[in-house]
């Protein structure tokens, strides 16, 4: 599927920032079953090109004379091939497989969360079967909900709740599946969907021996496939996240996001 993707992050302060730095992961990974065809990032500064730890394109953005707002446009196009069943193949691998068992502050296991992900999979997680029902039992327990959590909702806090969005749907899943010892991790990107709220998604991977990487929507419940447009992999939302960064002064912030996937069918 070639999607055609457009991206707008607009921040507003109520004073000036006098200086801001800022981490752009809004390059499509490059992996075996995707390719960019042509990307653009539109920003109000030079961007200094890095690939991090996780392989993940980034762009540092540095503004050091006193602004107002920020404005990021992206535009472009990425061929997504089919995947079976969300098996992954060969990709820019920079650290070790069980970098990904380590637990965070958004995906700590604690007595609850491995309750329930033990009531979820009584024989552990051992095949794609078991992720699916995972993602299912995540799904089916916390409704999805925008508005109700933030990005530093944890998981254990999404599971008493029971209701958030994609992000927290990850989170979860993350917690229960590297609290049965398997290594998993966050992915962030596009969604092609009829469904406006979906289109800046976020889902998770979990790795099987012998099997390799394997790709699931949470939140829909299914493999992740041509549909989805990868951005950037990590342990968590804090080191996957589309935008994220610092500055100094700029009073109270606001941030507009408007994204839109199209297929090359619908130009």
């Amino acid at each position: 599927m070639k999607q055609i993707i457009t991206h707008l992050t607009h921040y507003r302060y109520t004073a000036p920032v006098t200086y801001s730095i800022q981490t752009l992961r809004l390059t499509p990974r490059d992996d075996e079953h995707q390719r960019v065809l042509r990307w653009h990032i539109e920003a109000p500064g030079a961007l200094d090109k890095q690939v991090d730890a996780y392989g993940n394109i980034t762009h540092t953005l540095t503004l050091n004379q006193p602004h107002t707002d920020i404005e990021l446009r992206v535009v472009g196009q990425v061929l997504v091939a089919p995947l079976q069943r969300g098996l992954l193949g060969s990709e820019d691998s920079r650290l070790p497989v069980h970098a990904y068992c380590v637990q965070t502050p958004l995906t700590q296991a604690d007595d609850t969360v491995m309750a329930f992900a033990r009531e979820a999979l009584p024989g552990g997680l051992r095949t794609s079967d078991d992720i699916l029902a995972l993602a299912t039992a995540v799904s089916d327990r916390v409704a999805y909900e925008p508005g109700t959590t933030d990005v530093t909702t944890a998981a254990n806090q999404v599971l008493a709740m029971g209701h958030g969005v994609c992000q927290d749907h990850a989170h979860l899943f993350l917690a229960c599946v590297r609290g049965l010892g398997v290594p998993a991790r966050y992915v962030s990107g596009y969604l092609y969907t009829t469904a406006e709220h979906a289109a800046s998604h976020a889902w998770a991977d979990v790795w099987l021996p012998d099997v390799g990487w394997t790709s699931v929507d949470i939140t829909n419940r299914q493999f992740a496939s041509d549909c989805h447009c990868r951005l950037a992999v990590a342990r968590d939302y804090d080191s996957a996240s589309p935008v994220r960064g610092v500055r100094s002064g700029g009073g109270q912030e606001s941030m507009e996001v408007s994204v839109q996937v199209q297929t090359s069918a619908q130009q």
